[in-house]
């Protein structure tokens, strides 16, 4: 029921992704609006159903406040739904804010997290993966504002996790965001984030990064607190729709610049393609013992089919066990680093 387009657009892309995934979608919201719409649309009866959740937290309320006056919203009944076990991921295009708490408020944190991330792609100039994939991961972006050193490590770990499992690249190039490449250079946080990836993990840590390496590709996961992460986030998405919207400008201004758009058009499809967010379905919430993926609040319906395909994917990678696993082996690593009391 979450989303600028919601329930249509959600209910026709839950419609679509069950026609080619084996997997069960549950609809979590009003079952007489849902009951309505799904029954035009082409779908999978055996494997889509519906579950009633009679409220829903619109994209302007207060997060807090409005899980607090409506504990029967369909947000909140999804992520019930999955601590039960009655579902394995959730997806959604609704409110963000109260997305992250209800997940945090029903969902266990994975051993060894002691805070989630919400991580997201962005389009990037190199390619990277068995798909020769355009973009690369940063986290995190808006759930966790001020991260420690330690969260900072996780992060790395949780999104090279992700990188792996989703992106299908082996040996994911980790960096940490700063203003400089130098390993000093950064807050507190940064700097002593940097000596515990060298000494404690077997991540593919390059070091540090700037922001105009962002949009090039050099790493393919890119941490930082989630202010810095959503301030970057909201920079590039802005970006990109500039230009798209300076090139129809242009067009329509002088013959010259229409020649000149012609000729460049194959560019400029591409760029569109690329920095398509709904061509990625969304970002996933890290940390947890399950699987958040937030679409884009806008997401029509392809956007929802690929957020689902990319929420069954992550499941079938085993995405949350390969996270644990990997906090587990990074704990054993600092507990053998430790150094020994001296006996008295």
């Amino acid at each position: 029921m979450g989303g600028d387009l919601a329930p249509d657009e959600i209910v026709r892309g839950a419609a679509e992704a069950s026609l080619s995934l084996g997997a069960e979608i549950i609809l979590v919201g009003d079952a007489a609006v849902l009951g309505r719409i799904l029954p035009q649309l082409r779908h999978d009866g055996a494997r889509v159903r519906v579950h009633h959740a009679p409220a829903r937290v619109e994209m302007d309320e207060k997060p807090a406040e409005a899980l607090a006056a409506k504990p029967d919203a369909s947000i909140a009944v999804a992520a019930d739904l999955v601590a039960r076990g009655d579902g394995d991921a959730l997806v959604s295009a609704g409110n963000t804010g109260a997305s992250v708490l209800a997940c945090a408020r029903r969902w266990k944190l994975l051993p060894g997290v002691r805070r989630s991330a919400l991580a997201a792609v962005y389009p990037t100039e190199l390619r990277r993966g068995d798909k020769d994939d355009p973009f690369s991961l940063i986290l995190d972006v808006g759930a966790t504002i001020d991260a420690s050193a330690e969260d900072l490590v996780t992060f790395a770990v949780m999104g090279s996790a992700y990188a792996k499992v989703v992106s299908k690249n082996r040996r994911p190039r980790v960096a940490l965001l700063s203003n400089g490449a130098e390993a000093g250079k950064g807050p507190a946080a940064v700097v002593t984030a940097h000596e515990l990836l060298l000494a404690t993990t077997e991540l593919n840590f390059i070091g540090n990064v700037e922001g105009l390496d962002i949009p090039r590709g050099f790493a393919d996961v890119i941490v930082c607190n989630g202010f810095v992460g959503n301030v970057v986030l909201k920079m590039l998405e802005g970006v990109s729709e500039t230009v798209v919207r300076l090139a129809r400008y242009a067009h329509k201004e002088r013959l010259a610049w229409r020649l000149g758009l012609f000729a460049l058009s194959s560019a400029i499809d591409q760029l569109k393609q690329i920095t398509d967010w709904q061509q990625y379905g969304g970002a996933p919430l890290l940390g947890f013992e399950h699987l958040f993926i937030k679409a884009h609040g806008r997401s029509n319906a392809h956007a929802i089919t690929n957020a689902i395909k990319v929420a069954n994917k992550a499941l079938a990678g085993n995405l949350c066990g390969t996270i644990a696993r990997t906090m587990a082996e990074l704990d054993e690593r600092r507990r053998l680093a430790a150094p020994v009391a001296p006996t008295p």
